[in-house]
């Protein structure tokens, strides 16, 4: 079974992809419905437990568990089953 983390650094990696055309739903809480999206043009760095994101003035580190889905140009890639 691919992971999130596996999969996203695939999408940035491979030459086949743009990055920017992922889109990736996550756990916020606060948020409405408690999720949010991102697009990949937003994320800095993946690291080993989550995604870097752009942020004003420093950056935040969403945990790869929050993962609900990964859109690569409207088809869904992953989705969380649990």
């Amino acid at each position: 079974m691919r992971t999130s983390h596996n999969l996203l650094l695939r999408l940035r990696h491979d030459p086949l992809f743009e990055f920017n055309k992922v889109r990736i739903e996550y756990i916020n809480r606060g948020a409405p419905g408690d999720r949010a999206e991102i697009q990949g043009s937003e994320i800095i760095n993946l690291v080993q437990f989550g995604m870097e994101l752009k942020s004003n003035q420093t950056s935040i580190l969403i945990p790869y568990h929050r993962i609900r889905r990964i859109i690569y140009e409207d088809k869904m890639l992953w989705e969380k089953t649990s």
